[in-house]
């Protein structure tokens, strides 16, 4: 097993001491044993209508199969056993009611919470475990290029750091399997255009990280933990979600290796905030002739970026509508005070592509139904809030590519959104490679 970054016992987050990003080079959050996952809500969502599109590629049936053999690993290796938004159905009834009334779709969704601190332990007694078995890591190890000969793939080339000297290193297999996650989409990219691997291009998602009072969200965090709302608001009718949503959680900073910062949230089991975290979405299919629609997504967080210094940038959902921006001294005043402390105040309106912008702010109103007082002028809006999918690679219910020899899994194949359908997909990966 090759890994970018560090093993999960080595992965440190600087800016829990410094209070600011220092930029570590891979960031620490997002690379290093299990991906971003060790550092994320650590939500499992137990039903196949939600984590992408894998259950095309396998049928409904044998993808909630394969989330149940998953979700008995991970309750194995410490998972909490209680599940979320299944104890109350009546008031589910009522906030689907609230929701029809809006126009939006509620989806019903068991969830397993890890929690952001329980999801590091987790993950590193199954390094542990791995380790123990005979698994080989190398950890510190880009993988820059692979190994082709007569459009079969015999390997991979690494690049790693030894002692100051980037030594580069070849290993032949088999079977070679990219599972790059949600940040290695750009690099997968560049790999299906060199050997033409058989894809098509992805979704990316623009959107902005809200947080609120936990007060607002009460009835929600109570009944459903995490509220997975559907819109198509006018005028585009683009599809917009919610999405990671962390009741007493934290905003928190991630940094790509083109230093740039997107913002996600985090949900401690123990700790927690007076304020509730949650992603608003808006999904954008290009269709002929663009076809690059990850530059894209970063080119507007580049934008917003350059806005903030660098920095994630933060505004008032009131200011939005009175077309100001909004000032440190304002959010110093607010009921919502900002849990990411170092948050430049400003307008991320000049950096927002008005569709998706327009799509949000028509987003938030419909939720305001849902949830009366989300739409508050107090309410904090942080951007850039990107969700890059690599490009859907073409693959079989086998998971095998037009390559010989190259598998795709997990966000980075494209067909598949956050922990448990990635962890699934593996589980099955793992069956198809013993039976070769």
């Amino acid at each position: 097993m090759v890994e970018k970054g560090k093993a999960i016992e080595d992965r440190k987050c600087p800016k829990s001491q410094t209070r600011k990003c220092v930029g570590c080079k891979p960031c620490n959050i997002t690379t290093g044993f299990s991906g971003a996952g060790a550092f994320s809500d650590g939500k499992l969502s137990l039903s196949y209508e939600v984590g992408g599109d894998f259950p095309q590629l396998v049928g409904a049936d044998m993808a909630q199969e394969l989330i149940g053999y998953t979700d008995r690993i991970y309750l194995e290796f410490g998972a909490d056993t209680r599940i979320e938004g299944v104890s109350e159905p009546l008031k589910v009834r009522e906030i689907r009611k609230r929701a029809i009334h809006a126009g939006l779709k509620l989806v019903d969704c068991p969830i397993r919470h890890l929690g952001t601190e329980k999801a590091q332990h987790i993950y590193g007694a199954i390094e542990r475990y791995l380790q123990e078995k005979g698994v080989e890591m190398l950890f510190d190890s880009h993988c820059s290029d692979l190994i082709m000969e007569e459009d079969v793939c015999k390997g991979v080339i690494l690049s790693k750091s030894v002692n100051g000297t980037t030594q580069q290193l070849r290993y032949e297999a088999p079977h070679v399997v990219v599972a790059a996650g949600r940040r290695g989409a750009d690099w997968l990219q560049t790999l299906c255009a060199k050997y033409e691997i058989a894809h098509k291009p992805g979704t990316v998602d623009i959107g902005v990280r809200v947080e609120v009072r936990n007060e607002i969200m009460e009835e929600v965090n109570k009944v459903l933990y995490e509220s997975k709302l559907i819109g198509y608001p006018r005028p585009f009718k683009n599809k917009v979600r919610t999405f990671c949503q962390n009741p007493g959680g934290f905003v928190s900073q991630e940094n790509y290796d083109n230093d740039l910062a997107v913002v996600n949230g985090h949900s401690y089991k123990d700790l927690k905030s007076d304020n509730t975290n949650l992603a608003i979405l808006c999904s954008h299919n290009f269709t002929e002739p663009f076809n690059q629609p990850i530059a894209y997504a970063q080119k507007v967080g580049e934008l917003t970026n350059m806005l903030g210094a660098g920095q994630i940038m933060v505004q008032r959902y009131g200011d939005i509508l009175d077309g100001k921006r909004t000032w440190q001294k304002e959010l110093a005043q607010s009921n919502v005070r900002p849990t990411l402390p170092d948050a430049v105040a400003g307008d991320i309106t000049a950096a927002m592509p008005y569709r998706a912008m327009v799509n949000i702010i028509n987003f938030i109103q419909a939720m305001d139904q849902v949830v009366p007082g989300f739409a508050s002028t107090e309410t904090l809006l942080y951007s850039p809030e990107l969700k890059f999918y690599s490009n859907k690679v073409r693959m079989d219910e086998n998971l095998v590519t037009n390559v010989k020899g190259l598998y795709c899994l997990g966000d980075s194949s494209g067909w598949t959104r956050g922990l448990m359908m990635a962890s699934a997909m593996g589980v099955l990966m793992g069956r198809k490679l013993l039976e070769k």
